[in-house]
């Protein structure tokens, strides 16, 4: 009868331990890509003067129209967004995106911030007559860093608008919430929107 030695058995063992331990891997990666990342709620956004904000549901996906600024810039997979709305102007949407590593999350923040704080230069080139500026609010301490920015926009015979831009990391997953309402950068709740911000990181991986 033949009998497994000693050494052949231990290499056996360790082996399956190693494809087991490998397999567990795959799935908890696979898992988190399918599972929506943390949202922020309508009452963590800056509080409206005349209107509650209401949450829309948490959805696979980019959001149908592209935020402004940000068109072409965020990926289809691995995205979830959700919209937020008021009775009045003011609006607002979150889109988080589970990259495939920490390495290509740290590529699509950085390709965020940039077609953010270009955005102003490049609505000018699109809009003859138009005003457009923007502002840099600074970063913020929260897991891996996050960003805040200001756009404003205006042209002639038309209500100007304004937007902040909140662009986070935590890990493997990206997320930016854009706050948007008619008005000027001095009209921007920049105070209450870095803590949205902040929020929005925190609640990414709860």
């Amino acid at each position: 009868m033949f009998r497994r030695s000693g050494a052949s058995a231990t290499l056996s063992t360790a082996l399956f331990a190693a494809a087991a331990a490998l397999v567990l891997t795959a799935s908890s990666t696979a898992t988190a890509a399918v599972t929506a990342p943390g949202f922020i709620s309508g009452t963590d956004l800056p509080p409206h003067a005349s209107s509650p904000w209401y949450a829309g549901k948490v959805t696979k996906g980019l959001p149908e129209t592209a935020p402004f600024c940000l068109e072409g810039a965020l990926p289809a997979v691995g995205s979830w967004h959700r919209s937020f709305g008021t009775d009045v102007d003011a609006g607002a949407v979150q889109v988080s995106v589970r990259a495939a590593s920490d390495a290509a999350a740290v590529k699509l923040a950085a390709a965020l911030k940039r077609k953010v704080a270009a955005c102003a230069s490049d609505w000018l080139r699109t809009m003859p007559g138009g005003t457009a500026s923007w502002q840099d609010y600074g970063k913020l301490s929260v897991e891996e860093g996050a960003h805040v920015y200001g756009v404003h926009t205006s042209i002639p015979e038309s209500e100007p608008g304004v937007a902040l831009f909140g662009i986070g990391r935590d890990g493997s997953t990206v997320t930016v919430v854009k706050w948007s309402q008619m008005g000027y950068l001095t009209d921007a709740p920049v105070p209450a929107f870095k803590k949205t911000t902040t929020k929005a990181v925190n609640k990414l991986n709860p």
